[in-house]
């Protein structure tokens, strides 16, 4: 039995060596030198690149150097912007302080500078690997924000358009970033927005629940008065644009709880969530504007007993969320113009959510709306389970 094994073992060493030869022997036959030079540096760039997404900075800047000096091919790079060298990559402390009057130059000029070897002249001139440069600016919407240098040999015509190429990569990426932050910024400002819309047509009628109750149900009264106390602190607390599904149904069930203390049997409400989708995150403040708009709009102004439905279900790389009503429903032409933002009166909720949805995560992703008058709303949205994760500061 031992011999057999020792022999299976000897067959496996055999051909797992075997592979590793043929991939080695192999990989010189796969593709040009063209086509793995271009390989090389594309991969190369993006190392480099998720760092300088994240804009300008000693860290940024730190993990980006040395992926930059490959894609120069030089033997020194430094980064720097107006307050100084953020990083240095094979460059000693006596040729920074050589660097610093040229940096300080194309920072203030914008333009770029050749260094010859005698504008870095050091103790070991002979032997110096750092004996020339070029010093780029780095350009974001046309303004100066840092320069670029790469240090080495006497610089050629070739290196100077090199350097001037990688600088224009630095830039984009940059202008990529500062395109991010802007995005977020507009996010967060839509959801400021709709903070401060909060019905207070609600509010009011919540309170008005609230008082009824306290002489009839002193005790009703007070988990009414603690759910609209929790549902206000939730809606204007100052928390990351991103909230997991059970916390978004929780914010929605002490809403109907202090609606339905309001309506009475006049509100039914089925809520049906899938228990796969309930860690998945969501926008903030996704789900409870479509509610309010379907007891507000759709079911309130019937005088009869109304309908609610929630329903939340796995779709594989999705989660499939729908609010329907079967109250008044409305005419599509004007519920188009309300997701457009030009209906007078129309729901600030539902064209805020369907904007923050396609800013988020593409306009594919914006609301889908069914109705009619007299025929009840259906509003269906799909949400992404696995995206990049978009952080509001």
């Amino acid at each position: 039995m031992r011999e057999i094994l020792w022999a299976a073992l000897v067959v496996l060493a055999a051909l797992v060596g075997g592979v590793g030869w043929y991939a080695l022997r192999g990989w010189g036959h796969l593709g040009t030198p063209t086509e793995r030079a271009t390989y090389e540096t594309l991969h190369t760039a993006s190392l480099a690149a998720p760092a300088l997404r994240a804009g300008l900075t000693e860290h940024s800047a730190e993990r980006a150097a040395p992926y930059l000096r490959r894609l120069l091919a030089t033997n020194g790079v430094v980064l720097a912007d107006p307050s100084g060298v953020l990083a240095a990559e094979c460059v000693d402390n006596a040729h920074q302080e050589m660097l610093a009057g040229p940096l300080a130059a194309v920072l203030a000029r914008g333009r770029p500078v050749t260094l010859s070897p005698g504008e870095l002249q050091c103790a070991g001139a002979a032997t110096c690997a750092l004996q020339g440069g070029v010093v780029v600016p780095i350009l974001v919407d046309g303004a100066v924000v840092g320069a670029i240098a790469a240090v080495g040999p006497v610089p050629s015509a070739g290196t100077i358009r090199v350097v001037g190429e990688v600088a224009q990569f630095v830039s984009t990426q940059l202008e990529l970033a500062e395109l991010d932050r802007s995005r977020r910024r507009a996010v967060q400002a839509e959801l400021s927005f709709l903070r401060a819309q909060i019905s207070p047509h609600f509010l009011y009628n919540a309170l008005g629940a609230i008082e009824s109750f306290i002489r009839t149900d002193p005790e009703r009264a007070r988990d009414l008065l603690i759910g609209f106390a929790d549902f206000t602190r939730y809606t204007f607390r100052n928390h990351d644009q991103f909230v997991t599904v059970a916390e978004e149904i929780r914010l929605v069930e002490t809403y109907l709880d202090l609606e339905r203390a309001r309506f009475g049997d006049r509100l039914a409400v089925t809520l049906r969530v899938s228990p796969e989708v309930l860690p998945v995150e969501i926008p903030s403040l996704i789900l409870q504007p479509l509610v309010e708009n379907a007891v507000r709009h759709g079911i309130e102004p019937n005088e009869g007993p109304g309908r609610l439905s929630i329903l939340i279900s796995d779709a594989g790389s999705e989660a499939m969320i729908l609010v329907e009503d079967d109250g008044a429903g409305a005419d599509p032409a004007y519920m188009r113009r309300v997701l457009a933002g030009t209906a007078r009166g129309g729901s600030v909720g539902l064209n805020n959510v369907d904007e923050r949805l396609r800013t988020v995560f593409g306009e594919e992703y914006g609301l889908t709306l069914e109705t009619a008058p007299g025929a009840g709303m259906t509003v269906t949205l799909r949400i992404p389970k696995f995206r990049a994760r978009v952080g509001v500061p």
